[in-house]
């Protein structure tokens, strides 16, 4: 009896979740503010880059809009954003480049190694 429960809450949960999710790439003004975490600038901003193409996935959404980075594509997921029904899922390559220039590394590209004489 205590696991039903336990799977039924289980199942509630989910649902929730499914419910609450906001896609970035249908969401109004409205929709977008009232994700934890995103405010009328930021909506702007988001609303601004959807109207030149939609979002193909977090990568492209940290890659286009000032001021998301990892961090903040995980908070916005973790409080119900989405893009293309997709939660985000780990570091994007576009992330990795804003902290990887952020601490002031650069990316070298080394020449083709010498010849061995």
């Amino acid at each position: 009896m205590f696991k039903q429960i336990v799977l039924a809450l289980g199942a509630l949960v989910v649902a929730a979740t499914a419910f609450a999710a906001v896609d970035i790439n249908k969401a109004s003004q409205a929709e977008l503010e009232a994700i934890k975490g995103i405010g009328p600038s930021m909506a702007e901003k988001m609303l601004g880059e959807r109207k030149k193409a939609p979002f193909k996935d977090w990568n492209d959404l940290t890659s286009r809009v000032k001021g998301v980075g990892d961090a903040s594509a995980s908070k916005f997921s973790q409080n119900g954003l989405t893009v293309n029904g997709s939660a985000f899922t780990g570091p994007t390559a576009a992330g990795t480049a804003k902290a990887a220039t952020a601490a002031g590394i650069k990316k070298k590209v080394d020449a083709a190694p010498a010849a061995k004489k």
